[in-house]
């Protein structure tokens, strides 16, 4: 298993390349462009993977498991040092930063999920001489409230406490579990390996970033970012969504001039899943791949 030790932490990364062979280090040697694909809350790369076999005609892309998440899993006991990065999305930024050091990547482009995509705004303004394009699928910004911040905090709190493994012996439990994300089905396998994912997170990485991401600071904060952006950035949203509902990805659009938004029909959390023709369709026209490229293989 492939893995870059990112301050104290093992982080799993893999790629995905239309190239037949990769030289023994994994990383393609070749003249695409990279693509950098983040995950959401409570999942792995793993779901990004159909999405970047699809775009492996145009770019070598690079999926990795945030740290606490996947398999970048936190060392136990966890050490002071890693104890003391906290949770903050800006301290994911940075992790990402430095992995990317590691491979040597200067420049890449970002294709980012939910929470993952949070990560994604905070990357792209503190290092905007890295990024190219960006992709932004499933986010928005939100008004503070205390009242609902408290009890969403409250109820993820219970969430992460109650996963007994026994949860993926039950059968047909992924698609009750993976009911709300969803407007059109999506491959069993996928919720299957949601479910996993979620049950494999580290409780404190899984606390942490709920706390951290819905919070008063980012409520104040990811605005800001939004409208500081320099880099050309697309952001979908998936038009049942009841996770990060449509107008909180219109709220977000209209803080910066450079953002682009659409809207997939009839999908929800998932729409490189759940819609994945129109999705790729969209991803293509705004990188400007030519369309005699998009169509090999």
């Amino acid at each position: 298993m492939p893995s870059i030790q990112v301050r104290g932490v093992e982080h799993y990364y893999e790629w995905v390349s239309a190239s037949e062979q990769l030289p023994p280090s994994g990383q393609p040697v070749s003249n695409k462009p990279v693509m950098v694909f983040i995950h959401g809350w409570g999942g792995s790369t793993r779901y990004w993977k159909s999405t970047a076999k699809a775009l492996s005609d145009s770019f070598d892309c690079l999926l990795y498991d945030m740290r606490g998440f996947g398999r970048s899993a936190l060392p136990r006991p966890v050490p002071t040092e890693v104890v003391d990065l906290g949770y903050e999305l800006e301290t994911y930024a940075d992790d990402l930063a430095l992995l990317l050091d590691q491979l040597g990547l200067e420049r890449v482009y970002l294709n980012a999920h939910s929470t993952g995509a949070s990560v994604a705004v905070l990357f792209l303004d503190l290092y905007p001489h890295r990024v190219e394009q960006a992709i932004l699928t499933c986010h928005g910004v939100f008004e503070y409230n205390p009242f609902t911040f408290k009890a969403f905090h409250k109820v993820g709190g219970y969430v992460v406490a109650f996963r007994p493994d026994w949860f993926r012996r039950i059968p047909g439990i992924e698609h009750m579990f993976m009911s709300r994300f969803l407007r059109r089905p999506i491959p069993n396998q996928a919720k299957r390996e949601f479910l996993e994912d979620f049950l494999i997170a580290d409780s404190e990485a899984a606390l942490g970033t709920i706390y951290t991401a819905v919070s008063q600071k980012a409520a104040i904060e990811m605005p800001q970012a939004y409208a500081r952006l320099q880099v050309p950035t697309l952001l979908i949203s998936g038009e049942y969504d009841q996770i990060i509902p449509v107008k909180l990805g219109r709220l977000a659009a209209s803080q910066n001039s450079s953002v682009e938004h659409v809207v997939i029909p009839n999908t929800g959390h998932f729409p490189m899943l759940e819609d994945a023709a129109t999705y790729l369709q969209l991803v293509r026209k705004f990188l400007q791949i030519p369309e005699s490229v998009s169509n090999q293989g």
